[in-house]
């Protein structure tokens, strides 16, 4: 009995100590393989940790703002407030998805990725002095799933709980370990004060300034109107290897401006210092002013391999009339993009043709071997030309003339049930008019939506543009009130849990979930678990582009277009870091030349004058 005793009791050392051997701290953690930096590293090779601090930077915002609070689904959060908060870590800006411990020191997480734990740093304050605890950690993380915005939910759904280890210690378990990405996405926690919040009701809006621990604090505001942030002087991280060479200004200030074509003009009368341009027209000409040839503005594009997402005419699936693809895919016949481009955009942008654009993740011709693989078990349930076709978007010479296409959109809604009858299209069963209303929020936007529902005419379809202001186009985004949209959601190239809250079943019927399509697809589901559940890079990219052929052929929004690179212009008072990191520009590692700044606002008193 003693000896197995004995041998039951090393046992136990051993696969303890096997346990701790893997679970051992680290100061960063790659998705897959390993850091680019190692743990004695200074500063990001994208940085310039010279660079001077000092200086007032004003940035022009579009709407407005009425709370302080951006972590609820109430009210219109204000431009900058992440600049208040410190996250447990933070990811480097030339890597796919790599962290590096900011509040947190270190990082232990098994080989099975089952839990994460965090040990945060002495030196970690919030702006009143306090440190920062694992009590704040765990009362964030609860009050974010509890009354936060939607998302939290799905982002952190697969977290079994969070512990205290001890007081500078936290520890989250996970359901299971098949979201290899779960220790990241806590990594991406932000940390808000306990001892603040616990008199406040966090689920209201708010307008005075939070308690942060970040390396600005808001100085001044008029709800609204403007925000200005001031550089914590005493900010406790500044000196953090992961922090070294950002945050360089003292003063950030957001003036809102009623639209885009405002705000431009407000940008080349001096108000505003830089703008990255959104808008084709508007880059092509507007910036042919004197300022610009003196040199007192520069205008300037940046190139970047980020993954350019995926930007559309969104269709609103849980409206009756969107529900059958082969309608939706005949109405995509009707935007012509090649004329647009020529036309409107001055033949700046490529036509979007995945939801992984600009990346390896994107699926191109035939799926191969690997991706076979994943798809073949949904034969049946997903359609045939994932199989056998490559996607492409309709396409056309841009010189006007697609009668062609519109006879192959006039062919789908046919096959659909949609006849024209008195020159309008209706369904040959209910007599229903096929019309709908394309909401937008930006006036911008109507010289390229105008054109659209011109062809749709053509096909007898009767679309509505409405533009409305910011605050009633959040609340109607939030609760799905519309019919047709346009939006872009972002990408990484290292997608993982986000794709829940984009295309997941469980996020189409929750109110502030950005899922504004409506899919529930339980194909869609289980793809994108594979992706989460990914245990290499490879494996990432396969799952990823079988994702992406699925949601192609499901034909759930009409693509628009996409760049390569950052349209960024600005007055002539910054200078940058030399190198620009595959996520292209890091605006907060630029910094103000005095000399230069001065400079410049003589030259434009004298642009004034004359």
């Amino acid at each position: 009995m003693n000896r197995l005793l004995a041998v039951l009791l090393t046992a136990t050392v051993v696969l303890t100590w096997v346990a701790t051997a893997v679970a051992e701290p680290r100061h960063g953690l790659a998705m897959h393989g390993e850091p680019k930096y190692g743990p004695a590293f200074k500063h990001f090779d994208y940085v310039n940790p010279d660079a001077p601090k000092g200086g007032e930077v004003k940035l022009g915002s579009t709407g407005s703002f009425d709370n302080l609070n951006g972590f609820i689904i109430k009210g219109e959060a204000a431009d900058g407030l992440g600049g208040l908060f410190d996250t447990l870590m933070t990811g480097s800006a030339d890597e796919a998805f790599t962290q590096y411990g900011l509040l947190a020191e270190s990082i232990e997480v098994p080989e099975d990725r089952t839990w994460v734990q965090f040990v945060l740093r002495k030196e970690a304050r919030w702006h009143d002095g306090k440190p920062v605890t694992a009590d704040d950690v765990i009362w964030t993380f609860n009050t974010l799933i509890e009354k936060g915005t939607p998302r939290y939910r799905y982002y952190y759904a697969d977290v079994d709980r969070a512990e205290k280890v001890d007081e500078r210690t936290v520890r989250f378990d996970f359901k299971n370990g098949e979201n290899r990405e779960l220790p990241m996405i806590m990594g991406q926690l932000v940390v808000l004060p306990k001892h603040y919040w616990q008199d406040k009701d966090f689920s209201k809006t708010t307008l005075d300034p939070p308690l942060g621990s970040g390396p600005y604090r808001i100085e001044s505001l008029e709800a609204g109107r403007d925000i200005s942030y001031r550089r914590v002087e005493n900010y406790w991280g500044r000196d953090i290897a992961v922090n070294v060479g950002h945050d360089n200004f003292d003063v950030i200030r957001y003036d809102y401006y009623r639209d885009a074509t405002v705000q431009v003009e407000a940008f080349k009368a001096g108000a505003f210092d830089f703008r990255a341009e959104n808008i084709s027209k508007v880059w092509a000409t507007a910036y042919d002013i004197p300022a610009v040839k003196k040199g007192l503005i520069k205008k300037t594009e940046v190139k970047h391999n980020r993954t350019a997402g995926i930007q559309g005419f969104v269709y609103n699936t849980r409206r009756a009339l969107f529900k059958d693809p082969k309608l939706r895919q005949a109405l995509a016949y009707a935007f012509d993009f090649a004329w647009s481009n020529r036309n409107l955009f001055y033949g700046q942008y490529t036509r979007t043709r995945s939801y992984f654009d600009n990346s390896e993740l994107a699926a191109t011709g035939l799926p191969g071997k690997d991706e076979l693989d994943i798809l073949e078990p949904y034969r049946g349930r997903i359609p045939d030309e994932v199989f056998t076709t490559a996607y492409q978007p309709p396409t056309t010479k841009g010189d006007g003339r697609i009668r062609s296409n519109l006879r192959i959109g006039d062919r789908l809604l046919k096959e659909a049930g949609w006849v024209i009858k008195d020159n309008q299209r209706v369904n040959e069963e209910t007599g229903q008019v096929l019309e709908f209303e394309i909401l937008l929020v930006s006036p911008a936007f109507e010289r390229i939506v105008l054109p659209f529902t011109k062809n749709l005419e053509r096909l007898g379809v009767k679309a509505r543009v409405r533009t409305v202001d910011s605050a009633q186009y959040l609340r109607r985004l939030e609760t799905f009130d519309y019919d047709m949209l346009t939006y872009i959601w972002g990408q990484s190239l290292s997608p993982g849990n986000e794709q829940l809250g984009y295309w997941g079943s469980g996020a189409a019927s929750q109110n502030g979930s950005q899922n504004y399509i409506g899919i529930s697809n339980p194909v869609v589901d289980d793809l994108i678990a594979k992706i989460i559940s990914a245990p290499d890079r490879e494996s990432l990219i396969t799952r990823t582009r079988a994702l992406d052929r699925v949601l192609q052929w499901g034909h759930y929004l009409i693509p628009h277009w996409h760049l390569d690179y950052d349209r960024l212009i600005f007055w002539n008072k910054f200078e940058r870091p030399k190198v620009t990191p595959i996520s292209g520009t890091q605006f907060n590692t630029w910094w103000i030349n005095p000399d230069a700044a001065k400079a410049t606002i003589e030259g434009l008193k004298s642009l004034k004058s004359e």
